[in-house]
């Protein structure tokens, strides 16, 4: 299938309506709450699936392409079952993320893409055994580590945890946080033999049509690895991740043209980051105006706040501080630091955690009172932009696309 062929893909119109829809409400979410209970995301997730099955069925009529596609979806959900199993406290999912379920859903997880590449396939590739091979060896062995593993309750558990059992933790956080990189590059690489190679005298699995899946594993791929390496909050890398699956192709040709790679989700994210610049000028304007003084860098990215009011704000908290003989000294944290921090997820504070979890901050709340005033990040949930960014891609199309052609004078 032309991913890029200007016509109107009525599927795509259904998924992207179902697809703004959640974007707004969830928008609103995250604005009040600072959160977005993963079962909001389910409804916009089924109409999208069917309407994209749809659209690939009618486009090539093969029956393994569109369980491929299937599969690469049940793997991410499977992804965030095992990041939250056993977990109670999610709206609506207590039993979705029961622990006995586990095996239960491992199960379709293998089973999709036997049927995709082995069984509904119009050519076996027996080079895709030994990738099959892995991939269910992968998941089987994350399975386990995690059926044994004990969910934490919050960021200061999971912190402490980490300080009195460095080796464990590290190789438990290794293990979650990156074997389904392995998984996507898995897909991706399927994606390409059934795109290109074929027995002696068959065409090949897929075709021409393989491009999607590839682009769905690779985006969504890294979609992922931003969201583990805390550069996107949860609901940020969800919208993305589920977006693309929902909505792979532009509906109907934008107004400034359809981008070569024709891939939604790509133009959405670089929409939103452009949009999202807006953001930091206005907060050094605000400063500037308020008479507010810090390094340059951190003009543009926060403001200070009362410290004893700093459980009402939404934030992370951008000074170190340090209490001796009652006198409080304080710094800002560094950039590269701010970056270990973030990647880490260690020695952060949120303010959010401090509202939900002063129990476990008395320290730094008592610190934050004496200083006075405690300097944190703006937080304007991305989620804003990438609704915004949803909007523009889908009517105007790619705005860097549009402005290096403006330069170039390709317009």
């Amino acid at each position: 299938m032309d991913i890029g062929f200007m016509e109107i893909f009525y599927p795509m119109v259904i998924s992207a309506v179902a697809v703004l829809a959640t974007l707004i409400y969830t928008s609103y979410l995250d604005i009040r709450d600072r959160r977005v209970p993963f079962i909001h995301w389910l409804p916009m997730l089924a109409v999208g699936v069917i309407c994209t099955s749809v659209l690939l069925w009618q486009t090539t009529a093969n029956a393994s392409l569109v369980t491929g596609y299937l599969a690469l979806v049940a793997s991410f959900l499977y992804a965030d079952y095992l990041d939250n199993r056993g977990r109670t406290d999610s709206l609506g999912l207590t039993g979705y993320y029961a622990k006995s379920r586990m095996f239960w859903y491992l199960v379709p997880v293998i089973a999709l893409p036997v049927l995709s590449w082995f069984v509904l396939t119009p050519s076996v590739n027996t080079q895709i055994i030994p990738w099959f091979m892995m991939f269910a060896g992968i998941f089987a062995y994350a399975t386990y580590m995690e059926y044994r593993s004990v969910p934490e309750e919050t960021p200061r558990k999971k912190q402490k945890q980490k300080k009195q059992e460095p080796a464990v933790a590290d190789v438990k956080d290794t293990i979650s946080r990156w074997y389904f990189v392995l998984i996507v590059m898995i897909f991706a690489i399927v994606s390409a033999l059934m795109l290109f190679s074929a027995s002696a005298g068959a065409r090949p699995a897929w075709g021409q049509p393989a491009i999607m899946v590839l682009l769905l594993s690779v985006f969504c791929g890294v979609f992922y690895i931003f969201g583990r390496m805390n550069l996107f909050g949860g609901a940020d890398t969800w919208a993305l991740i589920f977006m693309s699956f929902c909505v792979p192709t532009f509906p109907f040709a934008p107004l400034l043209g359809t981008p070569p790679l024709g891939f939604l989700s790509f133009t959405v994210l670089i929409n939103a980051l452009l949009l999202n610049l807006a953001a930091p000028i206005g907060i050094f304007i605000i400063n500037i105006a308020r008479g507010n003084r810090a390094p340059l860098m951190y003009m543009f990215f926060g403001f200070p706040v009362k410290g004893a009011e700093i459980q009402k704000e939404w934030g992370f908290v951008m000074e170190d501080f340090e209490e001796t003989n009652g006198k409080v000294s304080r710094k800002f944290i560094g950039f590269f630091d701010s970056l270990r921090r973030m990647y880490s997820g260690e020695d952060r504070v949120y303010t959010k955690d401090l509202r939900e979890h002063p129990e476990d901050f008395a320290d730094e709340l008592d610190t934050y009172r004496k200083a006075g005033t405690v300097w944190i990040s703006y937080a304007v949930p991305f989620i804003i932009p990438i609704t915004a960014g949803f909007v523009t891609a889908v009517v105007f199309g790619d705005f860097l696309l549009t402005i290096m052609k403006i330069l170039t004078g390709g317009i």
